[in-house]
């Protein structure tokens, strides 16, 4: 028989070579990524009929904006899952990373289209700013008037936000089987929980998560309701108080409705929204509830109430208010801050010097990993702690063994590793973002605390421009693009979006 190299054919059955299976690969990859985010853009296309019905409702002509985007994401996302449909590949890191940044990205884009081409004076920078706002539940917003908004886009906003805030992967795990294989580590790149499944399987597990968030915001629309909201501003304050979004129907967000029970009610909430979605599964399991098994959940509660004490002292102190407003309202804004919502009552800043420092340094916390909060996180902030106290006893007794524990379980040189990362590259992304939104002509202190609310996903910064009486209207285009990336970095913790950057993920 001749050889391949006398020039004889390559048997029926001969193994592609590198090149040809690489090429193979990538293409499979890609086919996956458009299949599922295809799929989640149909889901966002039935959810703009949603404000279509309200606006119908209110005969807005802003409907035909939310049809029209509908029929054109829906008629693309058929056609893009039609022509990627087939078999799936084996699920990887690589393609963990890039499917999770990807529907992110498309999913933005798809939120930004009625915003932009609807009765609002935004840029397009401005309509992916407010979408990547919404869906990163960061709750910074370049639009003014919202009380004269239509309600149909005011609704497409807090949706935004309460899709976001229980994860968009969550969601694709439930409606797409072909990737629970890989489910438990497109979880964790999405968000920091990293805690071993209460359940057995993942479409268990997301199904207990959606069901407790879905539960847990019908209780708060319910609780604003009989406190006097009105049905609408309770629907969609609940939705944004559960994501921790903060995203509200009034410029004066949550000081609109003057009354200490919405606030008490809505600091409640947020704090139930800051804690890990799974004690809420662990909750109904025989022998699994232990609240306090985790030292996060401690340390997260003992801050808000020491920092909210605190600030109302100071209030009471320097402002002569009456010690039980006081509480009232900086514990709702202080948790506000915390959780990452973003809600408000009055304009803090004004409160004092003391109060301003300690609302700067709840920007920074964060509420527990696995919540639907942003920032640094407690359990990273516990993690830190027992890193620094270890080290500093090995200097103390350098030949004393010394084991770091977080709970009941021993802390890895793993964990260590990553949460030393995180913190480089959080405080790294902070002083570039501030670097390149001073070269866009803001002042220091604009650019330094609109990058970190960005990256923390808290929404108000400080100062007169984004304080929590301001927004980023005012901001230029290529700040808002900036702030846009850097709120996607946050929502998902950085390793997952910057990994991207390096060419071995996207070569064989």
């Amino acid at each position: 028989m001749p050889s391949a190299r006398q020039g004889g054919k390559r048997p029926l059955h001969a193994r592609p070579s590198p090149p040809e299976a690489a090429t193979s690969r990538s293409h499979s990859i890609f086919r996956t990524i458009a299949y599922v985010t295809s799929n989640f853009g149909l889901g966002l296309a039935a959810a703009m009929l949603i404000p279509a019905l309200v606006d119908v409702a209110d005969q807005n002509e802003d409907w035909r904006v939310f049809v029209g985007c509908s029929l054109l994401v829906g008629m693309v996302c058929i056609l893009l899952a039609t022509a990627t449909r087939g078999e799936r590949p084996k699920f990887t890191q690589r393609l963990g990373f890039q499917l999770v940044t990807s529907v992110w990205l498309f999913a933005t884009l798809i939120g930004a289209l009625p915003i932009y081409i609807a009765s609002v004076n935004v840029t397009f920078a401005g309509a992916i700013f407010e979408s990547m706002s919404g869906l990163t539940t960061t709750g910074s917003t370049v639009i003014s008037g919202l009380d004269a908004l239509p309600r149909g886009l005011l609704l497409w906003r807090s949706l935004l936000q309460w899709l976001g805030g229980i994860g968009i992967i969550g969601m694709v795990l439930l409606v797409l089987p072909s990737l629970r294989a890989g489910g438990l580590a497109l979880f964790h790149m999405e968000s920091s929980d990293k805690s071993d499944k209460v359940l057995p399987r993942v479409n268990q597990l997301t199904g207990g998560l959606i069901a407790a968030y879905t539960v847990l915001t019908i209780l708060c629309t319910a609780a604003y309701t009989s406190l006097g909201m009105s049905f609408f501003d309770a629907v969609n304050h609940a939705m944004t108080t559960m994501a921790t979004g903060g995203y509200s129907t009034h410029d004066a967000s949550m000081g609109y409705f003057e009354s200490n029970g919405i606030l008490v009610a809505a600091t409640l909430f947020m704090i139930l929204a800051a804690l890990p979605f799974v004690i809420y599964i662990r909750a109904f399991l025989p022998r699994r509830f232990q609240l306090w098994r985790d030292p996060q959940i401690a340390v997260f509660l003992m801050t808000c109430l020491v920092l909210s004490f605190a600030i109302a002292v100071t209030r009471r102190v320097v402002n002569d208010t009456p010690f039980g407003e006081a509480l009232i309202s900086s514990a709702f804004n202080l948790v506000s801050v915390i959780t990452t919502t973003g809600f408000a009552s009055e304009d803090y800043t004004l409160w004092s010097n003391a109060a301003i420092g300690l609302f700067f340094l709840a920007t920074f916390l964060g509420g527990c990993a696995g919540s639907t909060s942003g920032g640094i996180k407690a359990n990273r902030l516990v993690i830190l702690y027992r890193l620094v106290r270890s080290s500093f006893r090995r200097l103390v007794r350098p030949h004393a063994i010394i084991r770091l524990k977080y709970g009941n379980d021993d802390i890895s040189s793993e964990t260590i590793q990553t949460v030393t990362i995180f913190f480089f590259l959080f405080f790294g992304t902070l002083l570039l973002g501030t670097v390149l939104l001073t070269m866009f002509g803001l002042d220091l202190i604009t650019a330094f605390s609109g990058t970190l609310t960005a990256i923390a996903n808290v929404g108000p910064g400080f100062g007169q421009i984004i304080g929590p009486a301001g927004n980023f209207a005012s901001l230029p285009d290529p700040a808002l693009w900036t702030l846009s990336v850097v709120m996607l970095l946050g929502r998902l913790e950085l390793v997952t979006v910057l990994i991207l950057l390096f060419p071995s993920v996207w070569t064989d």
